[in-house]
């Protein structure tokens, strides 16, 4: 029987195959007592759920080291190492002799040490939280033998459409393009890390799918359409037709996709505008060079961290580098120095918090790790000599701590000058706008950066106190919020009266709809995923800028957002439709 499930549009493209569930949750166990003849059986069941759970993730991390490299598959050597620790087989023998079954002794065990750790000073410790679960919930499903979720067996050619409440970066690393074709996760928004991981990856995903896995069996055939955001389950064979009609003319359109992606982007009226591409991991560069994209407006260097237990030294990140500048051939390339925090954390080496979003990161935490800090900024500053780089700050709120960066590049220059490695000392740095601090006080900002950039997730988050990964307030999250339009005009205006390039790099960029207005605002710089660059440059060549700049006047003087999208929308759909006769 049809059922539909419907949820955010977070990557675009449509994908027909069977449904691979991933429950990664501990699971419930129940108090189990066992005779004195009971207990010799109980510790070899322990030892050889530990003796697999070993074995399982040596695979995952060779599996690792061989798809992404050996770095990120070091992030399987924590839970190895908890494995390996005698302790916790001395303490689960301990209460097996007890009279415990094994899986509850070692329940028992993995829940102390949880809570040991997450109050524990130091915050490396209290990061080794997340992969105590992961251990917690492989091991247990091992003793209460419970089917083996990892995504790593999905059979190779599977087409699958992975479901599961959300992606951890331990789970993240496993997914195997071979096996998966889509996403879908009960959490999340289209802005969550999870989306934009599958956009880079290039993988359909839907995320805000609530009750998913309460309402999946898994193995159904279904149709997953990330520009919809809808997943349908046991299609009839006329919706299979007709969905594999879509990727069919989908991939008959791929020739006209890339003629315009190449195409340059001016309006109607001549104005030009400067498409360039977000790119979130280092081997997206190529790619992301051939896309028609004009250079990078964001890289996000955190990406190089999450799901690492230790952060990348100055050489790692100074061949990551590299690597994007080099492939996109002199055109800008904008990396952004580590926004580490929100939604995208690394596994060790930061602090637990009831409010990451708010708390301790991005520039914050940089600034306080000065020695971490440099260790960034130099390597940034040499791979700035093979082309055209310029570092970015993310989530400044005061020019002190644009004085503070800058004072730890002279200090950065100065200890490669004394190493004599080759830098540029010319390096143009800018800030990211993405509260509303920043925005309404930006003039203070002008004679210390080069540009602004505004980063729309996080200022539509701040300015309207939605948390942008929270799939309930999911319909609340909007760009088209007057006070979102507003600031960006202001920021726009006064960067424009300064002479500072005003780009927009968040995933506001590539919504057709706010393209529209943002060229009304003023703005004349995009940064977008890179499949996203034939619809926003079709957007561009359909429209001319006098008929955006009434459009986002009447949006700036709507008083709700859900009013001033629709008027966007009309006037969009009249000036595409008067382009096309």
């Amino acid at each position: 029987m049809l059922s539909v499930l419907r949820g955010i549009p977070a990557s675009p493209g449509i994908v027909v195959g069977p449904v691979h569930l991933l429950r990664w949750e501990v699971p419930e166990v129940k108090h189990r007592l066992v005779d004195d003849g009971e207990i010799e059986a109980e510790i070899a069941r322990l030892h050889a759920a530990l003796d697999k759970a070993r074995e399982r993730l040596r695979l995952l991390r060779a599996r690792a080291e061989a798809q992404v490299g050996p770095e990120e598959a070091a992030i399987f050597d924590v839970q190895l190492s908890i494995l390996d620790d005698r302790e916790l087989a001395n303490s689960t023998v301990a209460l097996i002799r007890q009279n415990l079954g094994a899986e509850k002794a070692f329940d028992i065990v993995l829940l102390e040490w949880r809570q040991h750790f997450a109050r524990h000073t130091a915050a490396m410790l209290r990061e080794k939280v997340g992969d105590l679960v992961d251990i917690h919930i492989r091991v247990l499903s091992l003793l209460l033998d419970l089917p083996d979720h990892d995504p790593v067996d999905v059979p190779p050619g599977a087409n699958a459409i992975l479901v599961t409440h959300d992606l951890t970066p331990s789970l993240t690393i496993q997914l195997d393009r071979n096996c998966i074709a889509a996403i879908a996760t009960e959490a999340g928004t289209a802005t969550a890390h999870v989306a934009i991981l599958a956009r880079s990856l290039g993988l359909p995903a839907v995320v805000g799918l609530r009750r998913a896995l309460t309402a999946l069996q898994g193995g159904e055939v279904a149709i997953l359409d990330g520009a919809e955001g809808t997943l349908v389950v046991a299609p009839s064979e006329s919706e299979v037709e007709a969905a594999r009609g879509r990727m069919a003319e989908e991939a008959g359109q791929a020739d006209e996709r890339r003629a315009l992606a190449l195409s340059e982007a001016i309006t109607r009226d001549g104005t030009r505008v400067t498409v360039r591409a977000n790119v979130d991991i280092p081997e997206e560069a190529e790619p992301g060079a051939q896309s028609g994209a004009e250079g990078v407006g964001l890289m996000r260097t955190e990406f190089l961290v999450v799901g690492r237990p230790s952060m990348p030294d100055e050489e790692e990140q100074y061949r990551a580098y590299k690597r994007v500048v080099q492939a996109f051939r002199g055109a800008p390339v904008v990396i952004r120095t580590f926004d580490i925090g929100g939604d995208k954390l690394p596994i060790g080496g930061f602090p637990s918090e009831a409010n990451p979003f708010l708390g301790w990161r991005a520039i914050r935490m940089c600034l306080d790790q000065p020695e971490l800090f440099k260790v960034q900024l130099r390597a940034l500053l040499r791979a700035a000599m093979h082309g055209e780089l310029r570092i970015m700050l993310p989530l400044v709120v005061t020019v002190d701590e644009v004085r503070e960066t800058r004072q730890l590049l002279e200090e950065a220059m100065a200890e490669l000058s004394e190493r004599r490695a080759p830098f540029r000392d010319d390096v143009s740095l800018g800030v990211m706008i993405e509260t509303p601090a920043a925005a309404v006080a930006c003039d203070t900002l002008v004679r210390d950066v080069d540009f602004f950039s505004i980063g729309s997730n996080d200022l539509v988050q701040y300015t309207l106190a939605v948390d942008r990964g929270n799939a309930n307030l999911a319909p609340r999250f909007t760009p088209f919020h007057p006070a979102v339009l507003r600031l960006i005009a202001q920021v726009q205006a006064t960067g424009a009266a300064h002479g500072l390039d005003v780009g927009v790099c968040g995933e506001m960029g590539s919504q057709p709809l706010a393209v529209f207005v943002l060229l009304g605002l003023g703005i004349r710089q995009l940064s977008v995923s890179p499949r996203s660059v034939a619809d926003v440059k079709r957007v561009i060549r359909g429209v001319r800028i006098a008929a955006a700049e009434d459009a986002a006047r009447a949006a700036l003087a709507a008083s709700t957002a859900r009013e001033a999208e629709t008027l966007l929308r009309r006037r969009l759909r009249a000036e595409l439709e008067s382009s096309a006769l």
